[in-house]
């Protein structure tokens, strides 16, 4: 059983017995399955293969990240995720970041990890215009350094802890401020072709992340650089969706599965469905010129 003590991976040491923390592993750990295999990310024959695929999972320190590696751990410990994982923090040198957390944290749990120190902190502190938002050069520098990274360690895919509430933000930040529709992929490969970039955490809700990581009383590190900022759009975004949450919930779950049923005939982007070439099924019946009326 998914609970019992003499049988688990030490990252769930000291988990809650009650049986509402029980419900909310078991959902976390069946909904982040079900994501690995809906989109594919293991390859069918990595169970069979002499070398298994090595996942760099990529670990923040914050709420979101925690629950990726604990869950990720316990596919693996249990049989059920035949890949190797190592984890990985980039230390951006931001000020007062608490660089020692991470690394004690880790050795304690057994987990084999990589620290990476760059300092991007004074990088985008130069770049950016004062009162300016840091997300989009912080994460192109930090995502090409977690690229290198992969390639260093010789892993497959680079893993990160986005959860269901991320890529909803995500599509209507797209929809009101970029004129599309589009999200964060589930899966994805890079530009280069050569590393996938997965999000195992697609299905589940950042609620359930953050009673996850505090029940297991992970240390929690808040990113303050992009915190600091007010009126950022994601934030926004949040806002709106909160309130909508508030006034018929379970909203968010109906909106999340709308981005899983796309209907490309029922949009009007002309190059994902060919409106020009839909012709009526007259049922191989020729109509009578002399039926047509002026003007049809």
């Amino acid at each position: 059983m998914l609970d019992q003590p003499d049988d688990i991976h030490p990252l769930f040491y000291g988990a809650p017995q009650s049986t509402e923390f029980r419900k909310l592993r078991k959902r976390i750990v069946r909904m982040t399955r079900e994501a690995i295999e809906q989109y594919g990310m293991i390859d069918p024959a990595a169970d069979v293969d002499a070398k298994k695929p090595r996942w760099l999972i990529c670990l923040s320190g914050g709420k979101d990240s925690y629950t990726l590696l604990a869950v990720l751990h316990e596919l693996q410990w249990r049989g059920l995720l035949p890949v190797d994982l190592l984890a990985c923090n980039l230390d951006q040198g931001q000020p007062g970041f608490p660089a020692t957390v991470l690394p004690g944290f880790l050795e304690k749990m057994g987990v084999p990890h990589r620290i990476e120190y760059q300092d991007t902190y004074s990088i985008v502190m130069d770049k950016i215009p004062a009162g300016r938002t840091f997300c989009a050069l912080c994460s192109r520098l930090r995502r090409g350094n977690l690229y290198r990274i992969a390639r260093e360690e010789g892993c497959s895919a680079v893993v990160l802890g986005h959860h269901r509430d991320d890529i909803l933000e995500t599509f209507f930040m797209n929809l009101f401020h970029g004129g599309r529709l589009a999200t964060m992929p589930p899966k994805l490969l890079n530009e280069e072709g050569d590393l996938f970039v997965y999000r195992p955490l697609a299905h589940v809700a950042e609620a359930d992340c953050e009673k996850f990581a505090t029940a297991m009383k992970y240390p929690i590190i808040p990113c303050d650089l992009c915190g600091s900022q007010d009126g950022l759009q994601r934030q926004q975004v949040k806002a709106i969706l909160d309130g909508w949450e508030r006034n018929s919930p379970g909203r968010r779950q109906v909106m999340f599965r709308a981005l899983t049923n796309a209907r490309p005939s029922h949009l009007l982007d002309a190059k994902l469905f060919d409106f020009a070439g839909l012709q009526r099924d007259c049922g191989g019946i020729e109509e009578n010129p002399q039926d047509k009326v002026p003007g049809d």
